[in-house]
């Protein structure tokens, strides 16, 4: 009787492989369309890292029944069907095929049977996958695109290996405060800093490194990691939001703006001249890889009313680390010669690029549909704005460790919701046609409706977890009282509304 059942179950599989090897086997084709099928997301003409999660996708082409096929030089090809368009590829046999062909082409064919009966073929579909991978982790804050107020909002990490996204803190346990601003030195997730403002634990910024975890009492605005990791650049800024009737309703008024330092093991906040003087306003602190130059953008302060004339030009000053010195600043690009306000600075591993955005006016591109990502060279000096823009904003980008990789928020969707995109940029400099992050569901950007910023590559998990993050910040015994060098830095306002579930001016970059 045992051996009558095994034979009938051996019977069924068999029946199963064999009607799964029917759905997936390649039509056969009645007609050619001539081109490349429409895909969503637009998966084609892209570079890929080896070390990618599936790049699920939807086949937007009426039909009742759809085939493709994955294939490249080495290794067996990956067959997928379905009956509404989805396609949903195996995730074990698309790493295999994926590091079998690191540095090769990777093709797409594509079969969609018309509500006829007949199988029509479209163009091969045709990417690359690098030969150079891509940091294993995107650190991303999620919230809902509002501007007036803020509830839900947190700070998550997602395994760009697969699909695993996890929460490293949420809003909800501190009375649905705000997150914003975090930052990692040179890719790392051992060490961790962001700012948090509510109305019951103050506005502290919140500093996570090997194993310990404090808050330090201090309001800043943007953050960057010295290389070293023993000091950080911050930004100080008086920001309002106001909206207008022209275009783009919202805007951010930054009314003063300076760069400070803090030193991690002083405990000490300074403000050194060169980068926190009165008569200029400064911001977006970036360091240079050897931490050796100290990248921001200036504008001349103006009153709100002539906001649409507020234009920042990049420059960078000399830092040592040792004697904690100071050069005096120099223009690298002037607003009025790139025909733009400058903004967010990101200096590549390798010390060539600097990746910025350009934008009408103001320090706040994520509310400018005109806001492009650009390249400067620092051994010529020469830059360019990028080909992978589009008429939709983006910015907030960042570098992968190896500097083959970038990352940025981009509207281009719908003009809505920021979404990360990811671009391969080679040795000499151009980037390549960028990607949507890939999730498990095809249709995952149809019915999501939070925005996605301020990605961050880091070459790890962040290593504390939400609970003790939350606890530390609830603990007064964590709090840590700078000592301040010169002037103080003056409070960072948003909106003038300090209230956690109030306006938030600023907070949706």
């Amino acid at each position: 009787m045992k051996k009558y059942w095994l034979i009938q179950i051996h019977a069924m599989m068999v029946c199963v492989a064999g009607l799964i090897a029917a759905c997936t086997a390649e039509p056969a084709a009645d007609r050619m369309a001539g081109r490349i099928p429409r895909l969503d997301p637009d998966y084609s003409d892209v570079v890929l890292p080896p070390n990618i999660s599936p790049m699920n996708l939807a086949i937007r082409e009426p039909g009742t029944r759809y085939w493709m096929r994955l294939r490249s030089r080495s290794g067996p090809p990956i067959e997928v069907s379905s009956r509404d368009g989805a396609m949903v590829i195996p995730g074990t046999p698309w790493r295999n095929l994926l590091a079998a062909n690191a540095g090769d082409s990777l093709q797409l064919d594509v079969r969609v049977r018309d509500p006829d009966g007949r199988w029509q073929a479209f163009a091969t579909v045709t990417n690359w996958i690098a030969a150079e991978a891509i940091d294993s982790h995107l650190v991303y804050r999620r919230l809902r695109p509002l501007f007036n107020y803020y509830a839900d909002i947190g700070i998550y990490q997602r395994d760009i290996e697969s699909f695993r996204e996890t929460e490293i803190l949420h809003g909800r346990g501190l009375d649905r405060g705000c997150l914003n601003c975090h930052s990692f030195p040179a890719q790392s997730a051992d060490r961790m800093a962001l700012n948090l403002r509510t109305a019951r634990h103050g506005r502290p910024l919140v500093i996570a490194r090997e194993g310990r975890i404090e808050c330090v009492d201090q309001t800043f605005g943007y953050l960057a990691w010295h290389p070293s990791g023993g000091r950080l650049a911050f930004s100080v800024n008086q920001l309002s939001l106001f909206c207008h009737t022209i275009g783009e309703p919202r805007d951010v008024y930054d009314g003063r703006s300076d760069i400070g330092l803090y030193d991690l093991e002083t405990r000490t906040v300074s403000m050194p001249d060169p980068i926190a003087r009165p008569d200029w306003l400064e911001t977006w602190p970036a360091w240079s890889p050897d931490g050796a130059w100290l990248y921001f953008c200036r504008a001349t302060p103006r009153p709100i009313q002539e906001f649409r004339q507020i234009q920042y030009d990049l420059l960078r000053v000399s830092y040592q680390p040792g004697q904690n010195a100071w050069g005096q600043p120099e223009t690298l690009l002037a607003a009025a010669a790139a025909g733009g306000s400058l903004g967010q600075p990101r200096i590549s591993p390798d010390g060539r690029w600097v990746l910025f955005v350009r934008f009408g006016h103001g320090h706040f591109p994520i509310y400018h549909a005109d806001s492009d990502l650009c390249l400067l060279d620092l051994q010529t000096r020469q830059w360019r704005r990028l080909d992978i823009n589009s008429d939709q904003a983006d910015s907030w980008h960042a570098w992968s460790s190896n500097g083959r990789w970038i990352v940025f928020s981009s509207k281009r969707r719908d003009g809505l919701f920021a979404r990360p995109h990811f671009s391969y940029v080679d040795a000499q400099g151009r980037a390549h046609r960028p990607f949507v992050l890939p999730q498990e569901d095809p249709a995952y950007y149809d019915s999501c409706l939070q925005t996605f910023n301020v990605p961050e590559l880091v070459r790890g998990p962040v290593p504390v977890s939400p609970r003790t993050l939350a606890e530390a910040i609830r603990d007064p015994a964590r709090r840590i009282q700078p000592a301040s060098q010169g002037a103080p830095p003056g409070p960072t306002v948003e909106g003038n509304v300090p209230a956690p579930a109030g306006p938030n001016a600023a907070d949706k970059k």
